[in-house]
Formats: structure tokens, C-alpha cells, sequence
């Protein structure tokens, strides 16, 4: 037999290779993007505790809750309005007003559709 001149990989063992590359991405991606999900729902919530602990200390410190959500950054309660994780923006957040004691009492994400819980991102 004649020795063989290249020494590179042959067609078939690079199809072999892409096809089980292939076959664990299929496997990884799916977890990926549920993890990736679970991650923005966390900080969702995060973000919602942090805005309405600072709405309650808004209260407790002047007798009355913020005009808007704004007031909070400005008074530094908060450094700045958090990102929405799910819309990626700080402009969807849904500010409910209480006409009793003027002002902003309760924060909610204004992204559309559901946690994996089956809760409404609105309700949380």
C-alpha cells in the first residue's frame, strides 16, 4: 500500500462529527432557552420587589406614594427605573394609581403572556 500523502480527515469522518455536533445541540438548546426564560422571570420578580419596596419607603418617608414611577429615581429611592426583563424596556411598566392616598401604590409588568407558572405577567 502506498503511504498516504495528506494527513487530513476523510468526507466521513467530518459527517460523523457535525452529525453528533448536530445531535447535542439539539439536546442543549432547548435547556439553554428554558433556562434563559426561568433567568428573566427571576429578575422580573427581583425587580418588582425593589420597586415596590421603594414605593413603600417613599410612603413611610413623605406620608404619601410617588406622582410617578419617575419620582422614584429622581428622589433617590432607586438609581434608575429597572428594565423590564421580558419587554426589554422601561417604559412598559403598568403604574396603579390609588386615588385615596395620591400617587403610585403598585407597580406591574406590562409584558404580554404568561410565566411558566401560568400567571399572567400583568398579575404578578
Amino acid at each position: 500500500m502506498p503511504p498516504r500523502a495528506g494527513r487530513g480527515f476523510t468526507l466521513i469522518e467530518l459527517i460523523v462529527v457535525m452529525a453528533i455536533v448536530a445531535l447535542l445541540l439539539t439536546v442543549a438548546l432547548p435547556r439553554y432557552f428554558g433556562h434563559l426564560d426561568r433567568s428573566k422571570e427571576a429578575v422580573l420578580r427581583a425587580d418588582l420587589a425593589t420597586m415596590r419596596d421603594a414605593l413603600d419607603k417613599h410612603y413611610a418617608d413623605r406620608g404619601r406614594y410617588p406622582e410617578r414611577l419617575e419620582d422614584l429615581a429622581t428622589r433617590r429611592y432607586l438609581r434608575a427605573i429597572p428594565v423590564d426583563p421580558i419587554t426589554e424596556s422601561a417604559t412598559t411598566w403598568i403604574a396603579q394609581v390609588d386615588a385615596a392616598h395620591g400617587g403610585v401604590y403598585n407597580v406591574r409588568s406590562g409584558a404580554p403572556g404568561e410565566g411558566e407558572n401560568g400567571v399572567r405577567y400583568a398579575d404578578w
